[in-house]
């Protein structure tokens, strides 16, 4: 896949989540508000991925770097926020909040078959307090988004990527 520069990205940031499921769609309204927020280089994508789990797989093809955002269970307090790297992420993927996250563990695992793997993957995540149908988010995720924001914008940071208010 490639960008409209026609450079394939290289880092892919991927929220995921079901919006009509509350908190479950963090990671999606995250995404959302980069998208308004700010403008990203060529070689960066910001991406809505839904629930789309293994339709997603093209995406990873050119082996950068993944970025997820999502509600993630840890067992924590509702509202707390995670950073997991590397191998951690398909290991905190085996506790599902939702049914799409058995899809993003199914689409890492076919990467990694495929030689496709990301050659780096974090998850900026939050821990989610209501995951039942329902359009907004509880108070405790709520509070959190603006951080959850500002953490993507300091790994994105660290890999060297500039952004620029849109």
């Amino acid at each position: 896949m490639t960008t409209s520069e026609g450079i394939a990205p290289s880092i892919l940031v991927l929220g995921i989540g079901n919006l009509v499921m509350s908190d479950d769609g963090a990671g999606v309204r995250v995404v959302q508000e980069l998208q308004k927020r700010y403008r990203f280089p060529p070689h960066v994508e910001i991406m809505d991925g839904g629930t789309l789990g293994l339709d997603l797989l093209h995406k990873l093809e050119g082996g950068g770097r993944l970025l997820v955002v999502d509600a993630v269970e840890t067992g924590g307090k509702p509202g707390t926020l995670v950073r997991l790297s590397g191998r951690e992420l398909p290991v905190a993927l085996q506790t599902k909040v939702s049914p799409h996250q058995m899809g993003l563990k199914d689409l890492l695992a076919v990467a990694e078959l495929l030689g496709h793997a990301p050659r780096e993957m974090v998850l900026i995540g939050v821990q989610p307090a209501n995951i039942e149908m329902g359009a907004e988010l509880s108070r405790n995720v709520a509070e959190k988004l603006e951080e959850m924001i500002g953490n993507v914008l300091a790994e994105l940071r660290e890999w060297g990527v500039e952004t620029c208010p849109a």
